[in-house]
């Protein structure tokens, strides 16, 4: 018994806690936040905790898309103006992003007003 010594057992989510998120991840999370804020109901697309998030907001003249894949080149925004009128075409894409999660979201929070 001597040489037995006591160690703390960790569970994972005590280690999930303990790891800090990276500064990119942190900032995401805060314009995710400021896009909810702002009128944007998302879903997850894709099972899993990181999958896939789809994102809309309407408003008066404006139907805001936005999906998010993860911080590489696969996140897309799209900003078409509503119309009571039946266009063949479908509705008419004033705006389209696409890029990184950071900037695509940027954008969506800062320079597209609602």
């Amino acid at each position: 018994m001597a040489g037995l010594r006591w160690r703390p057992r960790f569970s994972a989510e005590l280690a999930q806690a303990m790891i800090a998120d990276s500064p990119d991840l942190v900032t995401a999370k805060r314009l995710l936040d400021a896009a909810k804020q702002g009128g944007f109901h998302f879903t997850r697309v894709a099972p899993g905790p990181d999958g896939p998030l789809l994102g809309v907001r309407e408003t008066l003249g404006w139907r805001d898309t936005l999906y998010l894949a993860g911080f590489g080149q696969a996140c897309t925004a799209t900003r078409a103006r509503k119309s009571y009128l039946i266009i063949p075409s479908g509705p008419v894409i004033t705006r389209r992003i696409n890029g990184d999660a950071i900037n695509v979201l940027h954008t969506v929070v800062c320079e597209w007003n609602p």
